[in-house]
């Protein structure tokens, strides 16, 4: 007899994890099953894709196949189980697939030996593997552009999506969806919100799918993020950077007074504690001052610097160079 391939038959590598097994067999279920499908052998196809996943998720059921690959496949592509072989696990059920694995193959057969234990779970010859089979719907993922604004005070929005599901006569077809979504107060960029049962619908009787909607952020002129924290940069004159001032900075959503200390640089980071985005620990702000130039002195700000810069000779801004 033929050698089945439960491998190729998924698309996955021998050493895939089962994790990643079960994904391949929902997505190629999903494409092949026969109430949905328009492949020509998708029955057949679908029969395979549940023979193999019943045999690569079972961790006993997998080592044996493994076991059998290695040494009863042949060159030509033809199977021989080793001699005195008999599976020492056996078939308990459909588990996942819920399938009739008397619609399975000979090589099924030839292996586990389940006909002959009757160890098979329900269902007709002749549709109980197509009739008992439920697959869980589709998980939709969706992105939503939120403003800082909105994000850090919260808000209701609207997200439209597309979800693939079977019309009357089993054709899939796409369908947009528009809900109403409520964003909490402190929605950072990438984080997901879920809304349970709101992606495609299941096929069989199983239950829907979930929609996750990911939070991105619009540009914003002034403000940008990192973690809880809100940067923002601040200009101040020379002067109240050299003397120490009281200036006021903008917040999300207000505005506060900030005493810049005396002797103040570019680049130099004030923190305001609690500023940032709302949560269990809230954010900080950090305000990053940087010394802004006017574009064009009077005389009389000019004789002044050059006063400034008679008194303060003997003061190098760039020894760090060693120039």
């Amino acid at each position: 007899m033929d050698f089945k391939d439960y491998y190729a038959v998924l698309g996955v590598s021998e050493s895939a994890s089962s994790e990643e097994i079960k994904k391949a067999y929902r997505k190629l279920a999903r494409k092949y099953h026969p109430d949905v499908s328009k492949e020509k052998d998708a029955d057949t196809r679908f029969k395979d894709l549940g023979e193999a996943y019943e045999v690569l998720k079972d961790p006993e059921k997998r080592a044996e196949y493994d076991q059998l690959r290695k040494y009863g496949a042949k060159a030509d592509g033809s199977f021989e189980p080793p001699p005195g072989w008999q599976s020492a696990s056996g078939f308990g059920g459909g588990g996942y697939t819920e399938a009739d694995a008397r619609q399975f193959s000979d090589f099924f057969e030839e292996i586990f030996g389940g006909r002959r234990r009757g160890g098979f779970s329900g269902g007709s010859d002749s549709g109980g593997f197509r009739q008992n089979m439920k697959m869980r719907g589709e998980d939709v993922h969706a992105r939503i552009a939120l403003f800082l604004e909105e994000a850090f005070h919260g808000c209701d929005k609207q997200v439209s999506f597309t979800v693939h599901e079977a019309d009357p006569h089993g054709r899939v077809i796409p369908r947009q969806k528009t809900l109403k979504v409520k964003i909490p107060a402190g929605m950072r960029e990438g984080q997901h919100i879920r809304l349970k049962g709101q992606g495609a619908p299941g096929i069989g009787g199983g239950e829907p799918g979930d929609l996750f909607i990911e939070v991105e952020f619009a540009p914003h002129p002034h403000f940008t993020i990192e973690g809880r924290d809100v940067m923002v940069t601040v200009p101040v004159a020379p002067w109240e950077a050299a003397l120490g001032a009281t200036v006021t900075v903008p917040t999300v959503g207000s505005k506060v007074n900030v005493k810049v200390p005396k002797g103040s640089t570019s680049g130099r980071k004030l923190r305001l504690k609690g500023k940032g985005f709302p949560g269990k620990h809230p954010g900080d702000q950090i305000v990053v001052l940087q010394v802004a130039m006017p574009e064009k002195h009077s005389p009389e700000a000019e004789k002044l610097y050059a006063q400034l810069a008679e008194a303060e000779k003997n003061f190098n801004p760039r020894s760090r160079l060693h120039v």
